[in-house]
């Protein structure tokens, strides 16, 4: 049975649809954007429908789950009754994704939804749920605090149907006029979605009337050229260098004193990428919502998307849920299920639970010992079954008053005690993290270096327009920093995987080499900077070769540099660590990482003792003592091995 079944049996009169007007309820505060209602709005713009879409979805697909609890720290998930019953099967029409969907949905674009039930013979648990879009409905009556009931008109319907207020959940947001209902979001988006619309239409109107010129070709004022010449020439380019002529990308020789100049339509200065991601910022700000979830990739990175994932069940969709819950916890529970307890929730859990091998670490460590039975993991890996692989396999070293999980590392130990387990294997990188701080400050030293060198540049005064020492001196400071962090990181990883105290790495020790590395490389990074500038200087275009040269350095190189000296500081301070607890014990192992180089493919698996140097005459990965070739862009990694 459909709603509007429902509603005319109600009713008891049938409802006929003529396609008339229908006035909004006063219920509706409508913020019309150039004649446009929210609605339409919606329709027609991308940028908010895009967001009231994504927050509608995301909650819709997380479904709603009823329990009961039994005390402080007890609940039980209901699996039947009539709660659990309607939830799953709101109407004969409409499955619980679509309604939620569209109350959320009707919440983000009016800042009210209405959910109507009913008792219905027809449905498995006696009840129905339908949802009443927000221009269907005129509340009445009632007083300050709330209405008596709403009168409900379909679009183009003549016959209105009267429920009341008892058969209605009122979802609405805040609004500081009058507490019975809320505000469109819309209304505070009247200015960014107007010049939206208006700048849409401008393009379209360049399009359609704008010049379809792309290019156009110049001859000297005082060149004759009879009208006959002038066609034949025409007549000669159209057929060759135009449409699907025999000559079509290729390059036209023109006669003399000829140019040809392109009269392209420019979106860039004209800002539309600009003014687009100002709208779509802007837009998802009054919503709450972060622009790097809705497809804006500026300055994202895979750490820090991750973190916005997590943040969006919280900090942005944690109200709507909480608003959505207490409701029909209010409301709605206590009518189809009025036993103790009893509640509904929304599935977060599934969504914040993290990948699978986050999962098995944490119920590992948790638990304190394996909990997937061999049976259980061949089934998810689709894999037939075997004979006993129905028992659950314990390590020997998960014994009661032994360790308290199978990740846990073998008891820590000093550093002068010496003892090391009878072989361990261990190799250690500083996590994407590091690479992506140690891009980011390089980033930003290119930046001010090239704010500083191309105003001198500019000036073209007798000041030199390099100060060597100053930026040798700023980017090996920053260097240095950076490399105290990624060692000190690495190497108390390497010493727990091989069972000693982190802290038993003396860091002291390291601080002159690294201070040294730091400033060499520093000093190396400038000297290329510096011939790089010196070659654009002599050539065509000074001034656009330098700013290519500041362009590069600040996005690809950057990138590069921090990945070749993450390498180089994660492989030191694996051996330096082990070098430091366990010296001639300690052998190392090559492990080319993705996309390696034919001299480091071939040292795949190459290991020697701790104090040599492997074939290639490096120490380790990124060691500049293998030379340039050897060293840049490395990505491979160091495997320490203790017995």
């Amino acid at each position: 049975m459909g709603v509007f079944d429902f509603l005319k049996r109600l009713n008891g009169s049938p409802a006929t649809y003529q396609g008339q007007e229908v006035t909004y309820g006063p219920s509706l505060v409508h913020d019309e954007v150039l004649g446009m209602a929210p609605a339409e709005i919606w329709r027609t713009q991308p940028h908010l429908r895009t967001v009231v879409t994504f927050i509608a979805r995301n909650i819709a697909q997380l479904g709603l789950h009823s329990f009961q609890r039994s005390g402080e720290v007890d609940r039980q998930r209901l699996r039947d009754g009539a709660l659990v019953q309607t939830l799953a099967r709101p109407n004969a029409k409409t499955t619980t994704y679509e309604l939620v969907f569209g109350l959320v949905g009707d919440l983000a674009l009016y800042d009210v939804a209405y959910l109507h039930f009913a008792k219905d013979a027809n449905a498995p648990s006696g009840w129905s749920l339908y949802r009443l879009p927000p221009v269907w409905v005129t509340p009445m009556g009632g007083d300050a605090f709330g209405f008596a009931q709403y009168k409900v008109q379909a679009i183009g319907g003549v016959n209105a149907v009267y429920l009341a207020a008892e058969k209605v959940i009122d979802f609405h947001g805040w609004n500081p006029d009058d507490a019975r209902y809320g505000a469109s979001p819309v209304g505070a988006l009247k200015a960014i979605l107007a010049e939206q619309m208006m700048a849409v239409a401008h393009r379209q109107q360049v399009w359609q009337r704008g010049g379809r010129i792309s290019s156009v070709i110049q001859r000297p004022a005082l060149a004759t050229w009879s009208p006959e010449a002038r066609e034949t020439f025409r007549k000669d380019w159209n057929s060759k260098f135009t449409g699907d002529g025999s000559n079509v990308g290729g390059t036209p020789i023109l006669e003399d004193g000829m140019t040809i100049s392109k009269l392209d339509f420019n979106a860039h200065e004209q800002q539309f990428v600009e003014a687009a991601k100002l709208s779509l910022a802007t837009v998802a700000g009054v919503y709450h919502t972060n622009p790097t979830m809705l497809g804006d990739n500026t300055g994202a990175n895979y750490s820090n998307v991750r973190e916005f994932r997590s943040m969006l069940y919280g900090d942005t969709l944690g109200p709507v849920l909480a608003q959505f819950q207490d409701r029909m916890n209010t409301f709605l529970v206590p009518i189809l299920d009025p036993r103790d307890g009893v509640y509904v929730e929304f599935n977060i859990a599934a969504k914040m639970q993290g990948n699978f091998e986050e999962q098995a670490a944490t119920l590992s460590t948790s638990t304190g010992a394996p909990w997937m039975l061999r049976s259980e993991a061949r089934a998810r890996m689709n894999l037939p079954s075997i004979p006993d692989a129905d028992t659950l396999v314990v390590p020997l070293n998960v014994l009661v008053g032994g360790q308290a999980s199978p990740r846990d590392s073998v008891p820590p130990k000093s550093a002068s005690a010496l003892i090391v387990p009878a072989e361990r294997h261990v190799k250690a990188r500083a996590p994407q993290a590091h690479e992506d701080k140690y891009a980011e400050v390089v980033h930003k030293f290119f930046r001010k270096q090239a704010g500083v060198v191309k105003s001198r540049l500019g000036a073209k005064s007798d000041e030199d327009w390099w100060d060597e020492e100053r930026w040798d001196g700023e980017l090996s400071d920053d260097l240095y920093r950076l490399a105290v962090q990624v060692t000190t990181q690495v190497s108390a990883k390497v010493l727990d995987s091989i069972g000693f105290a982190p802290d038993a790495y003396d860091v002291d020790r390291t601080l002159a080499w690294l201070k040294e590395v730091s400033a060499r490389s520093a000093k190396s990074i400038n000297a290329a900077t510096k011939a790089q500038i010196d070659a654009a200087l002599a050539g065509d275009d000074p001034s656009g070769a330098v700013m290519n040269v500041f362009d590069v350095a600040e996005g690809s190189r950057s990138v590069e540099i921090a990945v070749s000296a993450v390498t180089m500081l994660s492989a030191w301070a694996t051996q330096e660590a082990a070098h430091q607890v366990a010296g001639d014990r300690a052998s190392k192992t090559w492990l080319t990482g993705g996309n390696p180089r034919a001299s480091h493919a071939a040292m795949d698996g190459e290991t020697v003792p701790l104090s040599e140097n492997f074939s290639n005459g490096q120490a380790w990965p990124g060691d500049a003592s293998g030379g340039s070739a050897e060293d840049a862009g490395c990505n491979c990694e160091l495997e320490i091995s203790v017995s």
